[in-house]
């Protein structure tokens, strides 16, 4: 069984091709261009070195978000229409579960943080010592001290440190570091990003699981509204 998985919910996106042992291959970009201009280079180009072609792809995986407004809907428009385009089942995965997924096992409760702008991350909270992620709080957009308030009172009452992980610790990483001190635990630079094989790693058990969505279904998670939207909310009720 093999799945390809899209992520492009962040300026480092990238795509990953993954079957039931191995992680075929994984191509990873962080630099300021746009996902629109070569995310189907990287995916002719993944297919080609591994010797796959779109009919070999039991299911594509798209991460939904939250994250970029304009990655997400880049991403998720190709896992469509490759999906129509190939009849492959589509495989909707959470942004921030993806990125705890980096860390099974880990002793410290994992928290995305995740740089949304205008002051605010968009975070949440998740345990994975057993293995498998347990949500303790929802997505949400968030100024970073109020996201920290909620995640420091869970960690002491749990005595567990906190990892993050995501852009926002490297931008918050001082307020971090004032709030919690040891107990806050940053990851190495490999591991503080999302990344398409833990799209795919996630999207396997979802697969199986019969937890597939109709492309004409699937929608990003954005959280709160575009810039655009807001103005244009703002223009109608102004008339």
């Amino acid at each position: 069984m093999k799945i390809l998985a899209i992520e492009t919910s962040a300026i480092e996106g990238g795509i990953a091709l993954m079957d039931e042992t191995y992680l075929i291959g994984e191509y990873r970009l962080n630099v300021p261009s746009r996902h629109a201009e070569r995310i189907m280079v990287s995916i002719d180009h993944l297919l080609e070195q591994s010797r796959t072609t779109l009919g070999d792809l039991d299911a594509l995986a798209v991460s939904i978000g939250p994250g970029s407004f304009t990655g997400l809907r880049v991403g998720l428009a190709t896992a469509k229409g490759l999906a129509v385009g190939a009849n492959l089942p589509l495989v909707l995965v959470p942004t921030l579960e993806g990125m705890a997924a980096a860390f099974p096992y880990a002793h410290p409760l994992i928290a995305p943080f995740v740089d949304a702008r205008k002051g605010e991350v968009y975070t949440a909270l998740f345990d994975a010592e057993k293995g498998k992620l347990d949500r303790l709080q929802k997505d949400q957009a968030i100024p970073p001290d109020l996201a920290l308030n909620s995640i420091i009172q869970i960690s002491e009452e749990m005595k567990r440190p906190v990892l993050f992980t995501g852009d926002g610790t490297i931008k918050y990483r001082a307020l971090l570091q004032k709030k919690m001190g040891k107990q806050a635990c940053i990851p190495a630079r490999a591991f503080q990003y999302s990344s398409a094989a833990h799209v795919a790693e996630l999207a396997f058990e979802r697969f199986l699981n019969g937890e597939v969505t109709p492309p004409d279904m699937a929608n990003p998670v954005y959280l709160r509204a575009s810039a655009a939207e807001l103005k244009r909310a703002g223009s109608e009720s102004k008339k």
